[in-house]
């Protein structure tokens, strides 16, 4: 049997945009070789047009599969539901966060969720949790600290105590949910959510996040940032040489606080998150700093909730199935570059999968299939493929959806181009 295969196609990376010719083996599931003008057409096995792009598989890096021994969250997500709807939506891995009813907080805890991942075709990164009385566990994973409520218990009701607990955490990864605890205890009783969570509480922690990922020598990650105003605060923090990134939304993008409360009272309480989505003003500067470079990763915060759920007021949005098709309304509509889309959604989630890759494919057979990791196209890598046509549009229905919470804040949207093909170790999905 030939396990040999040739894909020629108009390749994006962060470096430029050109036709390549991509040898892999669907045994091993690896990239073989990346030539331009080695193979003639006949003997190339998939040729796409102009109309489409490929991407190295591109990954979420902050999602809520919501699965956990407890199975209590399981008919919101599961690791079954999480790798459908993320197939669909044009990703090959994603990185799941740790409010969970029973949180991954040490070796034992984390094993644990880690086996049940094992149902998905998708690597599941998983991040344990950071609470008030947590330690670092054995081996090198992804750590995630909510600075103020959210979803679950996991978090902090002071700055104090966060630092108590961050001193052990010294020269680990840690991702940040910048929401200063004391200022939204001070406005717990405005009127709307939007009041409730105000851009204060996020400046506030933006600086305290900054501060002790430079105290601890940690490498930062501020999650599904949302204010403008903050993003200088990040780059003096880069040219001190801190090692923080950043992550944004495409709800962040592509919504805005007018929109929403144009809307009826009914409707808008179903796009309630944490943080808010922010006045059109924000989503212009986050924009701006996603054309320079200046935000890191595009990464869902995938939240799904049950209608009922939502009606109550519980926040978090469903982002899966659409992350792919809202890179071609980047590209096409707000003047994103392909190579852009290629870093954020491709080569940095990555990166990030791939740094912990090597310490946890001991622990998880799922982890030992993808040789150097993902997101570039170039020998020894999965051969793991998102290609999109951009001729392609699509429109976003309750149908096409794979979440088990069938809902989406892009609902109705059409958005210019699609996902072609996905390619999974050297398998088309």
């Amino acid at each position: 049997m030939n396990t040999f295969k040739i894909i020629d196609a108009l390749c994006a990376t962060s470096e430029g945009v050109s036709r390549k010719q991509i040898s892999y083996d669907t045994q091993s599931g690896l990239i073989l070789s990346v030539d331009e003008n080695k193979f003639s057409r006949d003997e190339v096995d998939d040729y796409y047009g102009d109309d489409c792009l490929l991407f190295a598989g591109m990954g979420d890096i902050h999602i809520h599969a919501r699965e956990d021994v407890s199975g209590k969250n399981t008919y919101k997500e599961d690791f079954r539901s999480t790798c459908a709807a993320a197939k669909n939506g044009g990703l090959v891995h994603v990185a799941d966060m740790p409010n969970n009813p029973v949180p991954p907080i040490d070796d034992d805890s984390y094993l644990a969720k880690m086996k049940l991942t094992q149902k998905s075709d998708i690597p599941i990164l998983l991040y344990a949790g950071i609470g008030p009385k947590t330690r670092p566990l054995t081996f090198k994973v992804p750590y995630k600290v909510y600075m103020g409520p959210s979803v679950g218990d996991l978090f902090f009701k002071n700055n104090e105590d966060l630092d108590n607990v961050l001193v052990h955490y010294k020269n680990q990864w840690v991702s940040f949910h910048c929401e200063d605890p004391e200022i939204l205890e001070e406005h717990k009783n405005e009127k709307d959510h939007f009041l409730r969570r105000p851009i204060s509480a996020e400046l506030m922690a933006t600086d305290l996040a900054l501060a002790l990922i430079e105290k601890y020598d940690l490498t930062g990650k501020l999650c599904h940032y949302s204010a403008g105003a903050g993003l200088d605060a990040i780059k003096k923090a880069r040219q001190k040489g801190l090692r923080v990134t950043c992550e944004v939304t495409p709800q962040h993008l592509f919504l805005s606080e007018e929109k929403i409360r144009a809307m009826a009272s009914s409707e808008q309480i179903h796009y309630q998150m944490n943080p808010p989505i922010r006045p059109q003003q924000d989503a212009n500067i986050l924009l701006e700093a996603l054309k320079k470079g200046e935000i890191d990763y595009l990464a869902t915060d995938h939240a799904p909730h049950s209608k009922e759920e939502k009606e109550k007021g519980m926040s978090g949005l469903p982002g899966l199935d659409t992350f792919a098709p809202f890179t071609t309304w980047l590209m096409d509509s707000a003047g994103v570059s392909p190579e852009m889309i290629a870093l954020v959604a491709a080569e940095n989630p990555g990166t990030f999968f791939n740094t912990f890759l090597s310490s946890l494919n001991e622990k998880s057979d799922l982890m030992k299939k993808w040789g150097k990791g993902m997101g570039f196209i170039a020998e020894g890598y999965s051969a793991s493929f998102t290609i999109l046509n951009l001729k392609k549009p699509l429109t976003i229905t309750k149908e096409n959806l794979k979440t088990k919470a069938q809902w989406s804040p892009f609902l109705g949207v059409t958005f210019p181009g699609s996902v072609e093909t996905l390619i999974l170790r050297g398998q088309k999905c």
